[in-house]
């Protein structure tokens, strides 16, 4: 099982700049390659300041500068957002910068908040039909001349350029949750990125099934990978409590989440307070016990336990996400932490 990091610059409050958060989310990613983590993941949002990325690709360029083994991923291009002839070449571009290391995730979008503003309201709900159009435009265009006359996008002959360096393409992944989501990733040969998000490991087995059962129907297509991804920290076993403020900062993260994806209150100035803890009342997978349980935080005992149950049910890789709304020292402990005493367990 190979280990990935999924970060974002996110900014709880204008006390720390937007470049002190790039040189953070540098730092992170410069450990992870030193101690052997496959690739870096960064996303797509728009107009918020708790996950700061208007476009993985400038972020995954000047990474490929810094870097030399570890993989760039976009993690992941909205697809209704995007026209396919600029997702190719975009990131051919950017696989040709780091000489073969890209990697792209796309996905339809989540947020009705940035679906307002950069897709002239299209109900997000619809974002599918974007990005089952997208992939096989994309891959199309990677290979030379491809005309297209699609539902969504109309376009004349026409060609990615540059070319990526990976041949016959990049790997690409489809961030997926339902059945139909998984199938049409496994039938197109695209990996599968999944997150439980604040669900226990039953949904990883879950999630792990309807990859299987996407798989099975398509004996014809070489096998895909299965990413599961996870909001992650470790802490001292000399800190008994240390759970606890990872616990509290991911409740916040996630009560932050459901306030943007509501869609019921105007941001001021790209921020917008958590939901309150009120509402989540009768909601106990938002309470810091429920979180120390169904988020990856731990001991490294605990964490490399927890992990060789998710190799032995067939994850490729998996993915320390490390937004949690935590400062950066306390990340970077984390992270440490994962490198030094979690990673030598799964050499």
């Amino acid at each position: 099982m190979r280990f990935s990091l999924f970060v974002h610059m996110e900014r709880w409050d204008e006390e720390v700049s937007h470049r002190q958060l790039f040189e953070n989310l540098t730092e992170l990613t410069l450990m992870a390659e030193a101690g052997g983590f496959s690739t870096v993941w960064i996303g797509e949002h728009h107009a918020m300041e708790y996950t700061i990325s208007p476009s993985p690709m400038p972020l995954l360029s000047y990474l490929a500068a810094r870097t030399s083994t570890i993989r760039l991923g976009a993690g992941t291009i909205i697809a209704p957002f995007w026209n396919p002839i600029r997702v190719a070449g975009e990131c051919a571009l950017l696989d040709v910068i780091s000489d073969g290391r890209m990697e792209v995730g796309l996905a339809r979008g989540a947020y009705q908040f940035e679906f307002d503003r950069m897709a002239g309201g299209l109900p997000a709900t619809d974002g599918g039909k974007h990005l089952r159009e997208m992939v096989p435009a994309v891959r199309a265009l990677w290979q030379g001349d491809y005309a297209h006359a699609g539902e969504i996008w109309q376009f004349p002959t026409s060609t990615s350029v540059p070319k990526p360096v990976q041949q016959p393409t990049p790997p690409m992944w489809i961030a997926a949750r339902d059945p139909d989501s998984h199938d049409f990733a496994v039938a197109n040969g695209c990996n599968v990125m999944v997150t439980p998000l604040m669900k226990g490991d039953e949904e990883v087995v879950d999630l792990k099934n309807k990859f299987e059962t996407a798989v099975a129907n398509h004996p014809e297509v070489e096998r895909p990978e299965l990413m599961v991804l996870r909001h992650t920290h470790v802490h001292s076993p000399d800190e008994p409590n240390g759970w606890r403020p990872a616990a509290e900062a991911i409740s916040k993260f996630y009560r932050t989440f459901d306030a943007w994806f509501g869609n019921k209150t105007t941001p001021v100035n790209g921020f917008l307070e958590p939901s309150p803890e009120s509402k989540f009342a009768g909601r106990p997978e938002f309470e810091p016990d429920s979180l120390h349980k169904t988020a990856m935080i731990g001991t490294p005992e605990e964490v490399i336990e927890r992990l060789r149950s998710y190799q032995e049910l067939g994850v490729d890789e998996f993915s320390f996400w490390c937004d949690n709304s935590l400062p950066h020292e306390e990340k970077r402990k984390s992270l440490e932490l994962f490198i030094k005493e979690v990673l030598p367990a799964f050499a």
